[in-house]
């Protein structure tokens, strides 16, 4: 997979692996392959923000997808 930020797992059980942040938008890469872009318009300014400071401190995001954006994506990209 091909994406710009590693993510950390500091905990060791995320099946996060990756993320590429913009502005706008977080696309997360996920270990099965799959990749899903969450926006502002998607998932709302407080979530959007929420999830990049957790991609940067490489813990949290898997959980935090699952509990309160799991499916607010904006679009699937695989």
């Amino acid at each position: 997979m091909i994406f710009l930020q590693y993510y950390a797992n500091l905990d060791g059980d995320s099946s996060v692996e990756g993320y590429d942040e913009e502005n706008d938008s977080i696309i997360v890469y996920f270990s099965d392959g799959s990749a899903y872009e969450y926006t502002r318009q998607s998932v709302g300014n407080e979530y959007l923000e929420r999830m990049k400071r957790l991609a940067e401190q490489g813990e949290g995001l898997n959980a935090f997808i699952m509990k309160h954006a799991h499916f607010a994506y904006s679009r699937k990209l695989r």
